[in-house]
């Protein structure tokens, strides 16, 4: 993602005059960033994403950008005439890929995401949560820029659940952006780079909502030639780094990230070493 999505003054009704669900929104979706969006039931949660996603147009105001997008709504279609991996593979060939790799990227996400027992599977007989998973995959095969997940959560198991979290600190680790509603307020603490709350139509950004005091972090300690840079995707994913000798880092991270910071740091040319990993923090105990 190499610019920001952005509403300005963005309304949406249904009905050329029926009420206002959302009116004078203002926002900006950055590159690498993570933004939760919470309200109330009915105060309009689901049209803003589908705004995001482009999958509604405005009523009124603007929405510039166009990120590579994709979309988890809460309520997946899975009465589909395609196997699992069918309908994986032939969306990613929508998307741009070739059979091939769009076979591979399915069997690869629903091994992911402990699917791989069913790929064969026609749609239709999957199970609640069988076909959440599917929906999961289907957003996440063809690497998009902006991910937007409409409680996504709901109906995985908590092994998928914890996949689905650690996708998406890939995504905001590799340039993507994700917004995101879910039920929970656990979900994801202390990792969302900014919140909003939507009241009588309108956004509002929650103060103290960046995630730097919410949730448990971990704090890993890790070492680098003398002088180094943390590397870019490491550094968008932890809450604080203070270089505590020459080359030796002390980071915290929210715990929903933590395994993707370690992969990321091992993985980077040269290795980073990771001298400890200490178990996550309770909110507030990051001293």
């Amino acid at each position: 993602m190499h610019r920001d999505l952005r509403l300005n003054a963005v309304g949406r009704r249904y009905g050329g005059r029926g009420p206002w669900v959302l009116r004078g929104v203002d926002l900006a979706i950055a590159p690498g960033t993570l933004t939760r969006v919470e309200g109330a039931n009915g105060t309009g949660k689901s049209t803003l994403l589908r705004l995001l996603a482009r999958l509604d147009a405005p009523s009124e105001g603007r929405v510039t950008g166009r990120p590579r997008t994709a979309y988890v709504p809460e309520r997946f279609p899975s009465v589909l005439p395609f196997t699992a991996a069918g309908y994986l593979t032939r969306l990613g060939t929508v998307h741009g890929l070739s059979r091939g790799s769009a076979a591979r990227a399915a069997a690869a996400w629903l091994e992911r995401f402990g699917a791989a027992a069913y790929a064969g599977t026609p749609m239709a007989r999957l199970s609640k949560g069988g076909s959440q998973k599917v929906a999961v995959a289907q957003a996440l095969l063809a690497d998009p820029e902006l991910l937007v997940l409409d409680e996504a959560w709901t109906g995985l198991d908590a092994e998928a659940r914890d996949e689905l979290e650690r996708a998406v600190a890939e995504r905001t680790a590799a340039g993507g952006a994700v917004v995101f509603v879910d039920h929970d307020p656990r979900r994801l603490a202390g990792a969302p780079d900014a919140t909003y709350t939507l009241v009588d139509g309108g956004l509002k950004a929650r103060t103290g909502g960046d995630g730097t005091g919410l949730g448990p972090h971990t704090v890993v300690v890790v070492r680098g030639a003398a002088g180094a840079r943390l590397p870019p995707d490491a550094a968008r994913l932890v809450s604080t780094a203070e270089e505590t000798d020459s080359g030796r880092h002390r980071l915290t991270v929210p715990a929903s990230r933590s395994d993707v910071l370690l992969r990321t740091l091992l993985a980077a040319r040269p290795p980073w070493h990771v001298v400890s990993v200490a178990p996550p923090l309770d909110p507030g105990s990051r001293a």
